[in-house]
Protein backbone atom coordinates (compact mmCIF):
# COMPACT_ATOMS: atom_id res chain seq x y z
CA UNK A 1 0.00 0.00 0.00
CA UNK A 2 1.40 3.40 -0.90
CA UNK A 3 1.74 6.09 1.72
CA UNK A 4 0.37 9.58 1.27
CA UNK A 5 0.41 12.84 3.15
CA UNK A 6 -3.36 12.67 3.65
CA UNK A 7 -3.35 12.75 7.45
CA UNK A 8 -0.76 15.52 7.66
CA UNK A 9 -2.55 17.58 5.02
CA UNK A 10 -5.87 17.09 6.81
CA UNK A 11 -4.33 18.38 10.05
CA UNK A 12 -2.82 21.35 8.23
CA UNK A 13 -6.08 22.27 6.49
CA UNK A 14 -7.99 21.84 9.73
CA UNK A 15 -5.60 24.16 11.59
CA UNK A 16 -5.88 26.90 8.93
CA UNK A 17 -9.68 26.53 8.75
CA UNK A 18 -9.86 26.92 12.52
CA UNK A 19 -8.08 30.28 12.20
CA UNK A 20 -10.60 31.38 9.54
CA UNK A 21 -13.69 30.77 11.69
CA UNK A 22 -16.06 33.70 11.46
CA UNK A 23 -14.72 34.90 8.11
CA UNK A 24 -17.30 35.72 5.44
CA UNK A 25 -18.27 33.54 2.46
CA UNK A 26 -15.46 31.70 0.67
CA UNK A 27 -12.92 33.11 3.10
CA UNK A 28 -13.89 30.34 5.53
CA UNK A 29 -14.77 27.60 3.00
CA UNK A 30 -12.18 27.45 0.19
CA UNK A 31 -8.70 26.42 1.27
CA UNK A 32 -6.71 28.63 -1.10
CA UNK A 33 -8.80 31.70 -0.24
CA UNK A 34 -8.62 30.81 3.46
CA UNK A 35 -4.81 30.75 3.32
CA UNK A 36 -4.68 34.24 1.83
CA UNK A 37 -7.29 35.59 4.25
CA UNK A 38 -5.56 34.13 7.30
CA UNK A 39 -2.16 35.41 6.16
CA UNK A 40 -3.57 38.90 5.72
CA UNK A 41 -5.36 38.72 9.06
CA UNK A 42 -2.11 37.77 10.79
CA UNK A 43 -0.31 40.69 9.12
CA UNK A 44 -3.04 43.08 10.23
CA UNK A 45 -2.90 41.67 13.76
CA UNK A 46 0.88 42.19 13.86
CA UNK A 47 0.50 45.79 12.69
CA UNK A 48 -2.37 46.32 15.15
CA UNK A 49 -0.24 45.24 18.10
CA UNK A 50 2.29 47.95 17.22
CA UNK A 51 -0.38 50.62 16.62
CA UNK A 52 -2.08 49.80 19.92
CA UNK A 53 0.96 50.99 21.86
CA UNK A 54 1.08 54.29 19.95
CA UNK A 55 -2.66 54.85 20.26
CA UNK A 56 -2.70 54.31 24.02
CA UNK A 57 0.27 56.64 24.55
CA UNK A 58 -1.54 59.35 22.54
CA UNK A 59 -4.70 58.77 24.60
CA UNK A 60 -2.82 59.07 27.90
CA UNK A 61 -1.09 62.27 26.77
CA UNK A 62 -4.40 63.80 25.67
CA UNK A 63 -6.02 62.91 29.01
CA UNK A 64 -3.13 64.35 31.01
CA UNK A 65 -3.14 67.55 28.95
CA UNK A 66 -6.90 67.99 29.39
CA UNK A 67 -6.66 67.37 33.14
CA UNK A 68 -3.69 69.67 33.82
CA UNK A 69 -4.75 72.74 31.80
CA UNK A 70 -7.45 73.86 34.30
CA UNK A 71 -4.74 73.69 36.99
CA UNK A 72 -2.64 76.27 35.13
CA UNK A 73 -0.01 74.19 33.35
CA UNK A 74 0.21 72.48 29.99
CA UNK A 75 1.41 68.95 29.25
CA UNK A 76 4.95 69.71 28.11
CA UNK A 77 5.70 71.97 31.09
CA UNK A 78 4.19 69.35 33.42
CA UNK A 79 6.49 66.62 32.08
CA UNK A 80 9.50 68.96 32.34
CA UNK A 81 8.52 69.79 35.93
CA UNK A 82 8.11 66.13 36.85
CA UNK A 83 11.59 65.38 35.53
CA UNK A 84 13.10 68.27 37.51
CA UNK A 85 11.20 67.20 40.65
CA UNK A 86 12.45 63.63 40.08
CA UNK A 87 8.91 62.24 40.11
CA UNK A 88 8.98 59.03 38.09
CA UNK A 89 5.40 58.36 37.05
CA UNK A 90 4.68 57.11 33.57
CA UNK A 91 1.97 58.59 31.38
CA UNK A 92 -0.39 55.71 32.04
CA UNK A 93 -0.27 56.26 35.80
CA UNK A 94 -0.63 60.03 35.43
CA UNK A 95 -3.67 59.48 33.23
CA UNK A 96 -5.25 57.11 35.76
CA UNK A 97 -4.57 59.56 38.60
CA UNK A 98 -6.11 62.41 36.61
CA UNK A 99 -9.30 60.42 36.07
CA UNK A 100 -9.75 58.55 39.35
CA UNK A 101 -7.87 60.65 41.95
CA UNK A 102 -7.95 64.32 40.93
CA UNK A 103 -6.73 65.50 44.35
CA UNK A 104 -3.56 63.39 44.14
CA UNK A 105 -3.06 64.56 40.56
CA UNK A 106 -3.36 68.19 41.71
CA UNK A 107 -0.68 67.56 44.38
CA UNK A 108 1.66 66.13 41.75
CA UNK A 109 1.06 69.14 39.52
CA UNK A 110 1.82 71.48 42.44
CA UNK A 111 5.16 69.71 42.99
CA UNK A 112 5.96 69.92 39.27
CA UNK A 113 5.13 73.65 39.25
CA UNK A 114 7.36 74.19 42.30
CA UNK A 115 10.23 72.37 40.58
CA UNK A 116 9.83 74.53 37.47
CA UNK A 117 9.70 77.70 39.62
CA UNK A 118 12.79 76.67 41.61
CA UNK A 119 14.74 75.91 38.43
CA UNK A 120 13.84 79.22 36.76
Amino acid sequence: MRTTNGAARHRSVKRVKKMARGFYSGRHKMYHVICEAVMRAEQQAFIGRKLKKRDFRRLWIARINIACRPLGINYSRLIAGLQKADIRLDRRMLSELAIHQPAAFADIIAKAKAAIGAAA
